[in-house]
């Protein structure tokens, strides 16, 4: 590998540290890092902003700075379509740039293999597929946003040693610190998606309580066959990010209560074959505009999902307190415990006694 190589990979990776923050928090857009260099120094930076506007090299190009004849590193390839926003590709031509490189093509087909045209007319060098690779693994949620593939869908749950999820005399089964993890884990997430028997049981916010992550509180959607939601819920007062409820029941009275505090109300289909329903759920979902969903629900729902093959990877919380007769499940957890908890799923961090499992499904 020859050392403008290693330095195109290396100005890359910092591109996808900026990416790496806003992961989750930029809507239908993906999150993109940006990183400008002149002179062999990093002179700009810049990452898709919360909500997916601006774009990451708007972002980087927005400081008063001689830009012309420098590189820039971007995470995927620029925006050529006049959307909300002009396309990034304007600006990079207006501030004179000299060489443009990234890991992977837009997916988009408003931008789909555009730049290379556009940027190459105006004499700007451009290199693809630095790190294709790793692009691949950091976008595999929204390579599948325009395609009609299943959408990523992971899991949270939190355990007591020997498997209880319900505590009956506290509302933690976990330690703070793994509540805290919990809710970073939210903010890695656009969608969450709960029940609304776990929102009468547990009266949960299911935000990001974390300081300087509390705008990236992912949105919420709340599965409600019969619409039996509390209407005084925390959830409904204190949740600041746009919460659905798909549900199957007509209900006019409280579809109005729900649309004059902002809940959007969504009719879907009575689940008669339980398996194709609750996947048709997530392709609702997808259609919605979320592609990283993650479900947060009792050991009933979960159940279902792992038996149906519909999740992805299972983020379990494992306390290290047997709960005894001070402990309950509404159901069995019979799916939850053929999970394999070996060695190799625990995460190697610090939660004072307790465990965390990443598990693939």
């Amino acid at each position: 590998m020859s050392i403008k190589q290693i330095k195109d990979s290396f100005y890359i990776k910092l591109a996808y540290q900026q990416a790496e923050i806003n992961l989750g928090s930029t809507g239908t857009n993906p999150s993109v890092g940006a990183i400008i260099t002149k002179n062999n120094s990093v002179i700009s930076s810049g990452r898709t902003s919360i909500n997916g506007r601006p774009h990451a090299e708007s972002n980087a190009l927005r400081n008063r700075l001689n830009y012309k004849n420098s590189n820039l590193y971007v995470t995927l390839e620029p925006c050529t379509h006049f959307g909300k926003t002009p396309p990034c590709t304007k600006k990079i031509i207006s501030k004179k740039i000299n060489r443009v490189v990234f890991s992977i093509n837009d997916v988009d087909p408003r931008s789909k293999n555009s730049a290379l045209k556009k940027l190459i007319k105006k004499k700007i060098y451009i290199k693809r597929f630095v790190l294709e690779n790793y692009a691949k693994l950091f976008y595999k949620y929204y390579l599948t946003q325009h395609s009609k593939e299943f959408p990523y869908v992971d899991a949270k749950l939190a355990l007591s040693k020997n498997f209880f999820s319900i505590n009956k005399k506290n509302r933690w089964i976990t330690n703070k610190k793994s509540r805290e993890l919990g809710n970073f884990l939210r903010s890695r997430y656009d969608c969450l998606l709960t029940t609304s028997k776990t929102i009468n049981d547990d009266n949960p916010l299911l935000n990001c309580r974390i300081e300087g992550l509390e705008k990236k509180s992912p949105n919420l959607i709340i599965l409600d066959r019969f619409f039996i939601v509390k209407k005084n819920s925390l959830i409904f007062k204190k949740n600041k990010t746009p919460i659905y409820i798909l549900t199957t029941v007509n209900d006019s009275s409280k579809e109005n209560f729900f649309k004059k505090i902002g809940v959007k109300v969504i009719k879907i289909k009575k689940m008669n074959n339980f398996s194709t329903d609750l996947k048709n759920i997530f392709y609702i979902i997808k259609k919605l505009g979320f592609n990283r969903i993650l479900v947060e629900s009792g050991v009933t729902y979960l159940n279902q999902l792992i038996k149906y093959n519909l999740i992805n990877t299972l983020y379990l919380f494992k306390s290290s307190i047997n709960l005894g007769t001070e402990g309950f499940n509404n159901s069995n957890p019979v799916y939850v415990k053929k999970i394999n908890f070996s060695k190799k799923n625990k995460i190697n961090v610090n939660l004072q006694g307790d465990i965390l499992y990443k598990i693939k499904i």
